[in-house]
This record gives structure tokens, sequence and C-alpha cells, in this order.
């Protein structure tokens, strides 16, 4: 990923102060200085400053077995499939969690350090960390209760004794924020006996304490570990629910944000050119809060884009999308966002709270339901459960529009992948989407989980014949390479450049991109209608003519330019 250069290594004294104070302010009744030396002796080697990334970064999520063929190890499939489709139009894997896992599709680690032997091994991540940068998932917030610390844990045994969080079954914990309708507290049997134990998703996913320092020692051990195999985006999965506290919702909290500033303060050092992301589905304040400073995430994903896309082209209205994007932050230097649609969980509800009326959000719901969609619920503060998200393909979500059922899924999918391969951010398709993918019912069945709808494992000849036949996943999968190249070659669209949105009316969503360093502008233009619109020519104030980049077309502008239904313009 390559622009914004840091040059200089830092000073070990200064950085050695700054995690002194973040110690401190994280600990301040169990602070000493062999803390902070521990931390110190973890870190073996410094690398140099460099780009963190430039406009022709395009990350690809995937799990290790998303593609397979007979006898041969899933991540030597997937790495066939991209270096033979796609190495000249993404530039970064997301590999979901590749680690032992025993459940939650590999979001419940009982290994941090190893690859699944169902995947390959670390051989297999290395030739991949040889032709694309990777990310990996740091699930810092549970493990899986077959992990080592618990099993140590249930027999009062280091390292595992103190790292859970035990609790008081009777004690008062209604204020807390989880995106879960399961019990918050599960019995487990040790040697001490009958324990209650935190576990926010699952009872295998059991909470780690953060109040012991030994607990936060670990987990950067593991940080360190992943940057020295090739990790040059560390996804921090479940960072919001990480510190807990009596009487408060255990969401945000204080010490969460220090510790990631402290996550932070190592990775400029150790490697500067890492790149730190927080998963934070929830509104947009909050989720937008984890920049802090400039001094947390170098990156935060964009929730709110995946559903209010959806909603624009279901309701063929851009007011409120619009709008939204008239309040995203400048970003710059060594931030930015992560763009997305769709991923391995389904599409999130919440980012729509103070954006969208609750009677819209509500026929949002209705019309995924009747497209073969589901939904996945959450346990309220109040003791009522509510809607944590829809899950669908984002290509099934698309089948239609609040009138019903019509002949554009492909066309609105295309137009809403364009949207987010334009904005200001870095992109990242899923790899169900970028191949085309139906809801999976039969998954659904098979799991008894609604988000294995979106989790389909191809056989790798069988979608081989399918992007060569004439079949909507070739239109999609290429529509989709043409963009991704094309902007490849466009330098406004580097993730520092700037954006403004552009009201053109309730038919249209535009903005334009701009390198103020050479005056290089891109008007992204979508018709996010059913039908044909004009765009009044004196709307785009340009001097010289126009070209859609994406076809190539010098546009005729007397009388405004046609768009038709879903048609998105790159014009230049």
């Amino acid at each position: 990923m390559g622009s914004s250069f840091r040059t200089g290594l830092p000073d070990i004294h200064d950085f050695s102060g700054k995690i002194a104070r973040r110690l401190k302010a994280i600990y301040p009744d169990a602070f000493s200085e062999a803390l902070v030396n521990r931390i110190l002796a973890e870190i073996n080697g410094i690398s140099q400053p460099g780009p963190l990334w430039d406009e022709k970064d395009v990350v690809l999520i995937s799990y290790g077995d998303s593609l397979m063929s007979p006898n041969e190890k899933p991540l030597v499939t997937l790495r066939r499939f991209l270096n033979h489709r796609l190495s000249h139009s993404i530039s970064c894997i997301h590999l979901l969690p590749f680690f032992p896992s025993t459940s939650d599709d590999g979001f419940a680690v009982s290994d941090y350090m190893s690859v699944s032997a169902k995947l390959g091994n670390w051989e297999d991540i290395d030739a991949l960390r040889a032709d694309y940068t990777l990310m990996f998932d740091l699930v810092l917030n549970h493990v899986s209760a077959s992990h080592s610390w618990f099993i140590n844990f249930c027999r009062d045994k280091s390292p595992g004794k103190g790292y859970f969080i035990e609790m008081d079954p009777s004690a008062d914990y209604h204020q807390v924020v989880r995106p879960r309708s399961s019990p918050l507290f599960t019995p487990f049997s040790t040697e001490g006996g009958i324990k209650y134990l935190w576990t926010t998703f699952s009872n295998d996913q059991i909470d780690l304490n953060y109040s012991n320092p030994e607990v936060l020692i670990e987990i950067i051990r593991v940080l360190l570990f992943y940057i020295a195999h090739g990790a040059r985006i560390i996804r921090l999965d479940a960072i919001a629910f990480l510190w807990k506290e009596e009487n408060t919702n255990c969401l945000h909290l204080p010490n969460t944000h220090e510790i990631i500033r402290l996550l932070r303060d190592i990775v400029n050092y150790a490697n500067p050119r890492t790149i730190l992301l927080t998963e934070t589905n929830v509104p947009n304040p909050e989720n937008w809060s984890y920049f802090g400073q400039n001094d947390e995430a170098h990156m935060v994903y964009q929730f709110t884009l995946p559903p209010l896309i959806l909603y624009t082209l279901f309701t063929g209205c851009s007011k409120y999308l619009t709008t939204w994007a008239e309040t995203i932050p400048n970003t710059g230097g060594n931030r930015t966002f992560l763009n997305f649609t769709a991923s391995h969980d389904g599409i999130g509800v919440r980012p729509l709270e103070g954006i969208l009326p609750e009677n819209e959000i509500q026929g949002l719901i209705t019309g995924i339901r009747k497209f073969g969609g589901l939904v996945s619920e959450k346990r309220n503060p109040d003791g009522t459960s509510g809607i944590y998200e829809m899950n669908s393909t984002y290509l099934d979500a698309l089948k239609g529009t609040r009138n019903g059922l019509d002949q554009y899924r492909e066309k609105r999918f295309l137009c809403s992948q364009l949207i987010m391969f334009a904005l200001k951010g870095i992109p990242a398709v899923y790899v169900n989407s970028l191949l085309g993918a139906d809801n999976d019912d039969e998954g659904v069945q098979r799991t008894g989980q609604a988000r294995s709808i979106n989790r389909r494992k191809w056989d790798a000849t069988a979608i081989a014949d399918l992007l060569t036949r004439e079949t909507p996943n070739k239109q999609i999968f290429n529509g989709l390479l043409q963009a991704m190249e094309i902007r490849n070659h466009t330098r406004a669209f580097h993730p520092d450049c700037s954006q403004v949105i552009l009201r053109f009316g309730d038919a249209f969503f535009a903005f334009a991109r701009e390198k103020m360093e050479t005056g290089e502008k891109i008007f992204c233009v979508y018709n996010i209608t059913d039908h044909s619109v004009v765009l009044s020519d004196e709307k785009i104030t340009v001097s010289e003519g126009l070209t859609d980049l994406l076809t190539g077309s010098k546009l005729q502008r007397e009388g405004g330019i046609l768009f038709g239904p879903y048609q998105a313009m790159w014009l230049t």
C-alpha cells in the first residue's frame, strides 16, 4: 500500500516515555517500569517508515477456504485464483481468521500463532505475502474455550490464571450494550468450582480480562508476531467491547481508546508502515471516534455505507446519502476510511441510527426480507431485543426496490460498487460480491446461522465455468475488474485526495474527487433510479469536453447528459 511519507526513526527514550504514559493511564494502581521494559523487550527490531497507501489500493475480503479444489490446500487454491484473475486489480488480501478455531467461522481462536491445518501453513501465507499486502484479524476481545489459556484458567494455572472475567451472576449489568441476545455470563466448571464468566458473543468465545496487565502483554506479543509474518494491516476485531467496568455500558470506554493508542505507539515504533483498522459496527459518531486525535486507528470502517447505499438504491432517492456524505470528516496523511458494502458479517442496522427515520429503516428491513434476506437480533439495555443486522448477499439485497422485484439486480449492484470504489478512502470488496453470489439458503440450513447466507464456499472449477460463460457472475466480475483497474490508474482516487459532495437532485448521487497538486479532477455521478434521467449540462461546470472513464466515451453535452437506469459515470 502506498503515500504519506514519514521520515526518521523514533527515539527509544521518547518511545519508552510514551509507553509509560499509556500504561499509567490504563493501570494507575498496577503500573511499574518493569511493565514498560517487558513491552520493550518484545520488540526485536524496527523498520524504516514509508508510504501507507495510494490509489492502487483495493482490498479483497476472503476466507482462506472461500475457494476450494480437491486434494489441494485452500490457501494454494486461493492464491492460484488471485494470480490468474486479479493480480493487476487488487493490492491487499484481508484473509479472514485462518488460525485454529472452534466456532464463528474462525473468530473463536484456539491458537493465535498457528495456521489451521485445514487451510495450509505459514509457508502458504508467506507465498500470498510475496504477491499481495496482507490484512490479519487480531481477535483480541475473546478466545475459544479450547484455547490453552482458558484450559489453564480452569486448572488454576498460568498462563491463563486471571485472564478471564469472573462475575456474580446476580450482578446488575443491564446497561451493557452488545450485539447478541445470548446470556452475557456463562457458567464453566473449574477446579475451583462453577465460575460465571463474561461472554459477549457466545459461550465458546470467552472475553479476556484486560484489567490484568498480563493479558495486554500477551496480545502485544501476538500483534508483533503478526507484523513479523507480513501483516501490513491489523484489523482490531470487536475492539469497542474490550474494557469492562461496573455501572457502564461497557462500550467505547476510555481505557479501550487508551489501549488502541498504546498499540498505535507500538506499531509506529516497530514498523511505521503497519496500519491499525478498528472494527466498530456502531452509529456514525461512535465509529469515527476511533480516529482519536490522530493517535488511534489509521483506518476506520465506513460502517454507514453498506446500509445507506442499499437504502438509496431501494428507494431511488439520494437525499439521505448525500446529506450524510457531506458530514464525512476530512482525512489525509495517516487517516482514511475502509469503504465496503459487504463482508463476512451482515449489513449493520445500528449505523443508520440518527441518519434515517425509524420508519424508513423498518421499510428497508421489510424489503430485504421479501427478497429472501434474514435478520439477526441484539439485546438492548432494557432487556428487549432489537434488529442488529440484515443478512443477505449484497447482490440479492438489491433484487428490487420498494416497488418490488424487477430486472435491474445486476445493474443496481454494479452501481453500488462503483459508488464504493470512488468515495474517499480505500475500497474493500468481499469475495462473494466479486463472484456474484446468490443467497446461500442451504448454508443457513446446514449451520443454523443467519450469517451463513453470505458465506458461500466455491468449488474453483465451478466458479471458473461461471466466469467463462455469459452469466450474471461473469457480468459482475468483469464489471468490478474494470472499475478496479481504472481506479488504479486515476490519481484523483488517492485516499488523501479531496472530495466534494455535489447536489444534483434526488435522482443522482454525485461527488468530485481532485488531486490538488496536479488539478486532476473526476466527477463521479450515479443515477440511483430505475428510469432514465437527464443531467442538465450546467451542473458540471468545466470549460472542456468530458470523457467517461468507465466507457471511454466523449460526451455530447448539448441538452444535458442522459443516464440510463442505475448508470454510473466517472467524468474527466
